[in-house]
């Protein structure tokens, strides 16, 4: 998916986005938010590897779920499980279903991080089409539960203002940063590429490990 203006991105911040989120909340939700949240990057596989992919996703996006379903399922058992790469997820927002679904993931920190997001992208289309605000956060609570997360944990990540614009600033940054203007695209060892299959990643990530 083409990549929006940073003024349209930071306008799916508070206080529209997360107040429409927070009147579907439970009303009772007392969980206290977070005073200085700090950025994580979300990795998996050999930290110490030679070889670094960095994948720019969004939650919504059709591409990254194919992508997800398809190629990364070789990938992460050829490459990730076995040791051979350290893999990077960076999310990118264009909208605001993609930023809560964010925020539902990194809830649990990097420990939960990965099989949420696995779930996300797998059902995406039962939750990242629905129209009210109501029926995603059912969704999303529905997800995070399934993926080990405690409803007011969730509940607590959600309203947190702060960690929202930390999550939108720092995504800004790091895709202009390294020149992205689409999803899903890889960042390999320092070089951008572009939406490909397992073959061509494969051959890529071969090149650079001597075969």
């Amino acid at each position: 998916m083409p990549l929006m203006s940073r003024r349209s991105i930071l306008a799916i911040t508070l206080p529209a986005a997360l107040l429409a989120f927070q009147s579907a909340l439970p009303v009772n939700s007392t969980a206290a938010i977070a005073a200085e949240p700090q950025y994580i990057e979300m990795s998996i596989g050999n930290p110490d590897a030679e070889v670094t992919v960095i994948e720019y996703l969004s939650f919504t996006c059709p591409h990254c779920a194919s992508f997800h379903t398809g190629p990364f399922k070789s990938i992460k058992a050829n490459y990730i499980d076995t040791g051979k790469i350290n893999f990077i997820f960076r999310e990118v927002y264009f909208d605001r279903p993609g930023l809560w679904a964010g925020m539902t993931a990194r809830c649990g920190g990097a420990e939960k991080y990965f099989g949420v997001a696995d779930m996300l992208l797998k059902r995406q289309s039962s939750w990242s089409r629905l129209e009210s605000a109501a029926e995603i956060v059912q969704r999303l609570h529905s997800i995070g539960t399934a993926g080990g997360l405690e409803r007011a944990e969730l509940d607590n990540c959600l309203q947190d203002e702060a960690n929202a614009k930390l999550l939108v600033e720092s995504s800004l940054e790091q895709r202009d940063g390294d020149g992205i203007s689409s999803t899903p695209s890889f960042v390999i060892n320092g070089k951008r590429h572009g939406n490909m299959g397992y073959e061509e990643f494969s051959g890529i990530l071969d090149d650079l490990l001597g075969g």
